[in-house]
């Protein structure tokens, strides 16, 4: 299992919007911070608004901030939200399934089964979680401070 990169930053971003909830950060702010670009970051932002997950303020002052407590962001439904497929083999995908073997084949089950145990253990985490020990808000805000204009 590999999630895409989207998905990748996407979860970045809200650790960022997590670690620093006072703080509103525009776009051109987070990719500096994460040395990702600018349209990518773009496209992220607007799935995590999107999805309920991120606020968009618009005009002076304006940036993007948690939509709900992180406490209330689940792991399983950012990844749900941010990824195009969970196809992990060509008979997962019925439209474009050209596997001679699909039908008798046994490995879509135990992939089914594999890829319903990834989400159910990220469903058992929020992004408090992710950011909740001192050491990792410590040291993501130190990782994070540089090129930054706000505070570590």
């Amino acid at each position: 299992m590999r999630l895409t990169l989207h998905t990748d930053y996407s979860l970045r971003l809200l650790m960022l919007l997590a670690i620093e909830p006072d703080t509103r950060h525009t776009i051109e702010e987070v990719a500096r911070r994460y040395d990702i670009s600018r349209n990518h970051m773009m496209k992220v932002a607007q799935t995590l608004t999107q999805g309920g997950f991120v606020l968009s303020v618009r005009g002076r002052g304006g940036g993007l901030e948690l939509a709900r407590a992180p406490e209330a962001i689940n792991l399983g439904a950012v990844v749900r939200a941010c990824e195009d497929s969970f196809a992990l083999v060509e008979c997962f995908d019925s439209e474009h399934n050209t596997c001679v073997v699909a039908s008798a084949c046994g490995l879509r089950g135990p992939l089914e089964e594999a890829l319903a145990a990834f989400l159910s253990v990220l469903d058992s985490y929020s992004l408090a979680d992710l950011v909740a020990r001192p050491g990792t808000l410590k040291g993501m805000r130190r990782l994070l401070s540089i090129g930054s204009t706000h505070p570590a």
